[in-house]
C-alpha cells in the first residue's frame, strides 16, 4: 500500500514538472527574448546550389528552444481560380509541383500539417503570411476584406472548408507582408479575424511588417486603425527592396554599422513611441529584422557579436522591444545556428522585466542650439541630434532628433554655453572673441579660428 500510495505522488510529481515545463516553453508575446524566423521560401538554395541545404521541412527547425514563432511564407495569392487563395512554399509544396485541389491552384500540403502540429507540440506558434514580393494581393473595399478573412478563417485557422492545405493543423494567427498596393480593407481584414478569435479556444496571434521609411505606405494607416501583437521592423541602412529582395520580411530595418546605430537612419524609437501613444494596442512589441546570413539579403548583414549587442541594448532601452525576426531559417540553419545564437544572446539579458534607464542626458533647453550627437533628456527619452539641432525633439522621421532610448526620473538641468570670453588675437580679429569647443552659438554671432 504505502509503495503505491508513493509512486503515485511520483506520477502526481512527474506530471506537475511536466505540466509546468510545457508552459514555461509555450511562446509569450510579453517577453522580451522571442525570436521569430521565417520559414517557406527556400532562401539559401535561391543563392546556393548546395541542395543538401536547401529548406528543410518545418519540423526540422524547431527542435529546440532557439525559435519561438514561424511565419510561413507565403500565401502570395489572394484570389485565384475558383477565388480560392494559393500558397507556395518553395521546395517544400507548391502549385505546381504538388497536387491542388480541385477548380484551384491551392496545393494540398498533409505533411506541412504534420509538422505544424509537431511545433505547436513543442511551444512554438506557426502563423500563416499573407504577401510576400510579386505576390497578387490586395482588396477593393472592407466588405470584399471581410469575406477574404472568412475564408482564412475556415481554410487555415479555426473554421472549417473542405480545402484545408494544411489539413486538420489549425495556425495560430496571421502576418501581413504587404509589399505594395493600397491600403485599402487590411484594417477591415483584421477587424474579422479578430471577431472570429474572440470566440475561439485559443488565442490567435496578428503580426505586420512594415517597409522603411517610417510610417510604410501600404501599411502605416493599418498600424494606426486596428491591434496588432507585433510588427516586424528592418533595421537597415537600405530600403527593404533592395535588403530583402524577392525574399522580403516584415520588419523594418535599419543600420549598416554598429558604430553608427544611433545615427540618423536608426529608427527604433520612432517604432517604440508609436507603440505606446498611437498604435490601438499599447501593449504591441517591436522586433529588430535582420538577414540572417550575408547571402541572405544584398546588404545588412551584421554578424551574430554584433547583431546580439544591437539588440541587447535595444532590449535594455526600450520597453516596446519584443524580440528579434531572422529570414529565413534556411539561412540561419547553415550559418552557425544564427537563430540559436541570437536566442541565447537575448535570454542572457532576461526574457522579463523591464527597468526604464534614468535620464542622464542633460535636459533640452528650448531655444538652444546643439551641435550633431549632442544628448538631451525630454519627454521620457534620450535624445541624439542628427545633425544640427535647435527645434523641440519629437519623434518624426524628418525631425532633427532621434531617440536613443526611453528614460525616467529628472535630467541634470542644462544652460547653453555663452559665447566665451578669450583674449581676442591682434590684427583685425581683436574685437572677436576666439571660438570655444564646448561653447553653443547662436545665429549671428562670432568668433575667431585660424
Amino acid at each position: 500500500m504505502a509503495k503505491s500510495l508513493c509512486f503515485a505522488i511520483y506520477l502526481w510529481v512527474a506530471f506537475a514538472i511536466a505540466l509546468l515545463l510545457k508552459v514555461s516553453l509555450a511562446f509569450d508575446n510579453t517577453r522580451f527574448d522571442n525570436v521569430a524566423v521565417y520559414w517557406g521560401q527556400n532562401s539559401y538554395g535561391a543563392t546556393h546550389s548546395d541542395v543538401a541545404n536547401f529548406q528543410k521541412p518545418l519540423s526540422v527547425y524547431c527542435q529546440d528552444d532557439a525559435i519561438d514563432v514561424f511565419p510561413i511564407a507565403f500565401l502570395n495569392t489572394f484570389f485565384g481560380p475558383g477565388n480560392v487563395p494559393s500558397i507556395n512554399l518553395a521546395n517544400i509544396c507548391n502549385p505546381t509541383d504538388n497536387a491542388t485541389f480541385p477548380g484551384t491552384s491551392l496545393p494540398n500540403c498533409a505533411s506541412v500539417g504534420n509538422d505544424i502540429k509537431t511545433c505547436q507540440a513543442k511551444g512554438k506558434i506557426v502563423t500563416l503570411s499573407l504577401g510576400g514580393a510579386g505576390g497578387a494581393v490586395g482588396f477593393s473595399s472592407d466588405a470584399q476584406a471581410e469575406t477574404f478573412a472568412d475564408t482564412i478563417w475556415n481554410t487555415f485557422l479555426g473554421g472549417t472548408s473542405t480545402t484545408r492545405p494544411f489539413g486538420d493543423a489549425v495556425l495560430d494567427g496571421v502576418d501581413l507582408d504587404i509589399e505594395g498596393g493600397s491600403p485599402t480593407g487590411y484594417a477591415a481584414f483584421v477587424n474579422a479575424i479578430r471577431s472570429h478569435a474572440s470566440g475561439a479556444s485559443k488565442q490567435y496571434f496578428v503580426s505586420a511588417a512594415p517597409q522603411c521609411p517610417f510610417p510604410d505606405a501600404s501599411l502605416g494607416s493599418v498600424l494606426n486603425a486596428t491591434s496588432f501583437d507585433a510588427v516586424y521592423t528592418i533595421m537597415s541602412a537600405d530600403s527593404r527592396t533592395s535588403i530583402w529582395h524577392k525574399y522580403d520580411t516584415l520588419f523594418i530595418q535599419r543600420s549598416g554599422r554598429h558604430a553608427d546605430i544611433f545615427q540618423k537612419d536608426w529608427d527604433f524609437g520612432l517604432w517604440d513611441d508609436w507603440a505606446r501613444q498611437t498604435s490601438p494596442n499599447p501593449n504591441v512589441k517591436i522586433y529588430i529584422g535582420a538577414p540572417a546570413s550575408s547571402t541572405a539579403a544584398g546588404s545588412g548583414y551584421q554578424d551574430i557579436s554584433t547583431l546580439s549587442s544591437i539588440a541587447v541594448q535595444m532590449r535594455n532601452s526600450f520597453p516596446s522591444f519584443g524580440g528579434v525576426m531572422l529570414w529565413d531559417a534556411s539561412q540561419a540553419y547553415v550559418n552557425g545556428r544564427y537563430d540559436l545564437g541570437i536566442k541565447n544572446a537575448l535570454s542572457a539579458a532576461g526574457g522579463i522585466g523591464f527597468t526604464y534607464p534614468a535620464c542622464t542626458a542633460p535636459a533640452f533647453v528650448a531655444g538652444a542650439n546643439y551641435q550633431g550627437g549632442s544628448q538631451v533628456s525630454f519627454d521620457g527619452y534620450i535624445w541624439q541630434a542628427k545633425f544640427f539641432a535647435s527645434s523641440t525633439p519629437v519623434n518624426t522621421p524628418s525631425g532633427e532628433w532621434s531617440a536613443i532610448s526611453a528614460c525616467s526620473g529628472p535630467s541634470p538641468t542644462s544652460t547653453p554655453t555663452s559665447v566665451p570670453t578669450a583674449a581676442p588675437t591682434a590684427g583685425s580679429c581683436a574685437s572677436i572673441a576666439a571660438w570655444s569647443s564646448s561653447a553653443v552659438y547662436t545665429g549671428g554671432q562670432q568668433a575667431t579660428f585660424k
